[in-house]
């Protein structure tokens, strides 16, 4: 594994942010849109994606005409309370207090808020940095990559004491996961949209930008999962999210 110091203390609080509810139209599966805070001993705050576009949070019916997000689904929930300003302050954190952000991947629900932290660096993958626009959804492609520091990742890579990020392609081109060893938890696992939810391993991950990668990645993580007796927090899981700890509550 890379080892990249990016990162000085070590992982100390996970934060769940809650960024609405999503409902897909093929399968009528309700979604929690989730984004992560880590908060480090040494003072760092890590934010992990941003949610839908701001402007969701006052239209949903305009912002997904324009989208054309009814292609595909609806937001059912999403108010100014599940934009990242409101998520963090949850946790007493203000957007200035964002040392670093991570992206998972550049799908709509993961990307949205990417230019509202100026000055902040954004780590993501290499391979998605390269396209020309961030994913969004579709063909539609409206958001142009802010000017930041990038900090790209093409592996597996220790970015500082107890945090790693893991690059698992398939669902999207630059698909990240991320591992933390937290003090009380103990290692937990944020498998992103890698594995949105555990039925999808059997299903074949279907649908995905690659599904052969997918199903390389979503194995790879569930053995990494079970060698280290670590925690599992699922992109997507109707099952899951209901019961998981949502900020200002943390996993310490």
């Amino acid at each position: 594994m890379k080892s990249n110091s990016y990162i000085n203390g070590k992982p100390k609080e996970l934060h769940v942010l809650d960024y609405g509810l999503f409902k897909v139209h093929a399968n009528g599966r309700v979604i929690g849109i989730c984004g992560f805070l880590i908060r480090t001993a040494a003072g760092e705050n890590i934010l992990v994606d941003t949610g839908f576009p701001r402007k969701y949070a006052y239209d949903i019916a305009t912002s997904s005409t324009e989208d054309r997000l009814g292609e595909f689904g609806e937001v059912l929930e999403l108010t100014e309370e599940n934009l990242p300003e409101a998520q963090l302050a949850r946790a007493g954190v203000k957007m200035d207090d964002v040392d670093l952000l991570i992206m998972t991947h550049t799908h709509i629900d993961h990307v949205g808020g990417i230019s509202d932290f100026p000055g902040r660096p954004i780590l993501m993958s290499a391979a998605e940095r390269k396209l020309d626009r961030p994913l969004y959804w579709g063909a539609i492609q409206p958001l142009e990559w802010p000017d930041r520091k990038y900090l790209l990742v093409e592996e597996d890579t220790q970015i500082g004491p107890g945090f790693r990020i893991l690059h698992v392609p398939g669902h999207a081109p630059g698909q990240l996961a991320i591992e933390v060893d937290l003090p009380e938890t103990g290692t937990v696992l944020i498998t992103g949209d890698a594995i949105s939810r555990p039925a999808e391993i059997e299903e074949g991950f279907g649908g995905s930008w690659d599904v052969a990668q997918a199903q390389e990645s979503g194995t790879r993580l569930m053995k990494r999962a079970q060698e280290q007796d670590a925690f599992v927090i699922y992109g997507h899981s109707p099952e899951q999210w209901p019961s998981l700890r949502k900020s200002p509550q943390t996993y310490t």
